[in-house]
C-alpha cells in the first residue's frame, strides 16, 4: 500500500533572522498546504535545509511537524545521511516522534558502489518498521541508484516501498517500474516530469512547486491518474517556465524567495546557501505573476 498518492510537499524550514527555526511560521505553512490539496508533508529533506541542522533540531522539527499535521496527511521525515549509523539513529528517532514514513537519500560524497548502497539502505530499513522511500538524486550525491538495485531492494526488504526518482531520465523510470513488478512505488522528484512519470505508473510527486501552487500540483497528479492526461499535460506545460525559475539557483534558494514574495515568513537561508540574485528573483517574480500567484513583495 502506498504511503501516499498525489502531491507531497518537500517542506521548507522557515528561519528567523538570527538563523533559528520559526516553528510558528512552519505551522502556518503546513496548514496552508493541507488546506489547499497537498497530500503529504515531507519534512527535513533537502528543501528543508536538514543538512545544516543539528541532530537535536532535526528531531525536534520532525516531532513538531507531526504535531502540526495532526494525522490529516502522512508526515514523511528525511533521515538520510552519508553515515549509515547516523541515518539509523535519525530513522529510529523519527519513528519515536511519530513520523509515518522516512525518506532516505543515497549517501553523498562517499560515492558507494551499488553493493554498498544495498547494504546501506538495508541496514537503515531493518532498524525501524516505518515504510521507507529511497531518494535517488545523483546530481547531489554523485551516485545513481540503478534500476536493478532498486528492484532487488524492493523485493528483498519489505519496508522499502518507494523511490523518489530525480535522475531526470524517463527511460530509467520506466526500467525501475518494469523491474520492480509492482513492489516499488515511484514518485517524481522533478516538478517538470510529473505527467510522464505518473503516466508510466508513478504514484505522484514530492514537490517544490507545491509550496506556491499546492492545489494545482495535486491536480496535475490527480488528472493524470484519472486518465485526463491532456488536461494534466496542459497544466504541466502552463507552469513549465515557473518551475524552471524555481530551480534557476540551487534548491531551496528560489522557493524560499517565492514564499517570502507571497507573504510567508520563510526567512533567510543557512550558510553556505545565500540569498537569490536579483536578476533571477525578478524572473521568478514575473513567472509567479503570470501563473496568477499574488505577489506582495
Amino acid at each position: 500500500m502506498s504511503i501516499f498518492t498525489g502531491a507531497g510537499v518537500a517542506l521548507i524550514t522557515p528561519m528567523r533572522e538570527d538563523g533559528s527555526i520559526n516553528y510558528d511560521e512552519m505551522e502556518r505553512i503546513v496548514n496552508y498546504q493541507i488546506d489547499n490539496g497537498t497530500d503529504a508533508i515531507i519534512v527535513c529533506g533537502t528543501t528543508g535545509e536538514a543538512s545544516t541542522m543539528s541532530h537535536e533540531e532535526h528531531i525536534e522539527t520532525i516531532k513538531l511537524c507531526v504535531g502540526m499535521v495532526k494525522k490529516r496527511v502522512p508526515v514523511i521525515a528525511g533521515t538520510g545521511s552519508n553515515c549509515t549509523q547516523t541515518a539509523i539513529y535519525l530513522s529510529k528517532e523519527a519513528k519515536r516522534v511519530g513520523a509515518d514514513g522516512i525518506l532516505v537519500v543515497s549517501p553523498y560524497y562517499n560515492k558507494a558502489t551499488q553493493n554498498g548502497l544495498k547494504k546501506h539502505f538495508t541496514e537503515i530499513a531493518k532498524s525501524t518498521d516505518l515504510p521507507v522511500i529511497l531518494y535517488n538524486i545523483a546530481g547531489r550525491t554523485g551516485v545513481n541508484i540503478l534500476p536493478q538495485t532498486l528492484a532487488e531492494l524492493s523485493k528483498e526488504v519489505d519496508t522499502i516501498v518507494a523511490v523518489k526518482e530525480a535522475s531526470g531520465d524517463i527511460s530509467q523510470v520506466a526500467d525501475i517500474i518494469a523491474r520492480s513488478e509492482g513492489k516499488l512505488d515511484v514518485y517524481s522528484g522533478n516538478d517538470d516530469q510529473i505527467v510522464p512519470i505518473v503516466a508510466l505508473g508513478g504514484k505522484g510527486v514530492i514537490s517544490v512547486l507545491s509550496h506556491i501552487l499546492p492545489q494545482e500540483t495535486h491536480d496535475i497528479v490527480e488528472k493524470t491518474m484519472s486518465g485526463d492526461v491532456e488536461a494534466a499535460a496542459k497544466l504541466q506545460i502552463k507552469y513549465f517556465s515557473l518551475i524552471k525559475a524555481l530551480f534557476s539557483e540551487v534548491n531551496p534558494i528560489p522557493v524560499k524567495a517565492a514564499m517570502n514574495m507571497m507573504g510567508f515568513n520563510a526567512g533567510p537561508l543557512r550558510m553556505p546557501l545565500t540569498e537569490m540574485e536579483e536578476a533571477h528573483k525578478e524572473v521568478l517574480r514575473q513567472e509567479m505573476i503570470k501563473a496568477g500567484i499574488k505577489v506582495i513583495s
